[in-house]
């Protein structure tokens, strides 16, 4: 199981590159090896968010984290 103080961790570490952006990121949740964030603030509805997503947050979580297998945003039906 991931440790949440870890993966939190992490993402602070990222979360200025974000937010220079005018968007940020927060952990939604841990499952198994799969960590879900919510790309918020401009990287909420950016056309590129998902490449900030696999390319910026989910590698730099793998690099941190390695037993990270996979990064996932949530969706509006994980919030329903």
């Amino acid at each position: 199981m991931l440790d949440k103080t870890k993966v939190e961790a992490a993402l602070s570490k990222i979360r200025p590159m974000l937010q220079r952006d005018g968007g940020d990121v927060e952990l939604a949740g841990i499952t198994d090896s799969t960590v879900k964030v919510k790309l918020t603030g401009a990287c909420g509805h950016c056309p590129m968010s998902t490449m900030t997503l696999k390319m910026g947050v989910e590698r730099f979580l793998k690099q941190e984290i390695p037993e990270i297998k996979s990064v996932v945003a949530e969706t509006p039906a994980d919030v329903a």
